[in-house]
């Protein structure tokens, strides 16, 4: 029998490891409800949403688009903690006690976090929200630009 050594894991791998658990089951989740949709959704499911988010870069900086459509400015919650950049917030459900009323859009809290794959200057990040549409720039930290190197003759 082998005697292993006990290794504690820090607390920031185990973060990271959470999140990207939680992600693919979000993306589980997508592929389960756009394939089978509203034929098996249980009731009391609206509660539970995940917002659309894109993510683009260039040599210059990260910009990630987040649909969140009826949403207020101060209802959204953004955070960039070393390299993983999180948007939360909270959808209200709109009470409408009409009989025979039926609602099928998402409400509740929810959170989305993007990792990173290069350092940031988090100073220079900047966000807006129009139309239901948040838009988030974060530049690249200046070590991780990609940067030309002259070849000279000898």
């Amino acid at each position: 029998m082998n005697i292993i050594r006990y290794q504690r894991v820090p607390q920031r791998e185990l973060s990271v490891a959470f999140d990207r658990f939680a992600n693919l089951r979000e993306e589980f989740d997508r592929v389960f409800d756009t394939s089978f949709g509203s034929f098996i959704r249980p009731l009391g499911s609206l509660n539970r949403w995940n917002p659309a988010v894109d993510v683009y870069q260039n040599k210059d900086q990260y910009t990630v688009h987040a649909e969140l459509p009826g949403l207020k400015k101060e209802e959204i919650e953004i955070s960039l903690n070393g390299d993983t950049l999180t948007i939360s917030g909270e959808r209200k459900q709109e009470t409408n006690s009409e009989e025979g009323s039926r609602t099928e859009r998402f409400f509740g809290k929810f959170q989305r976090s993007v990792i990173l794959p290069v350092p940031v200057n988090a100073e220079k990040v900047n966000a807006s929200y129009r139309d239901g549409v948040l838009t988030v720039v974060l530049p690249k930290a200046e070590e991780a630009k990609p940067k030309q190197i002259p070849v000279s003759l000898n």
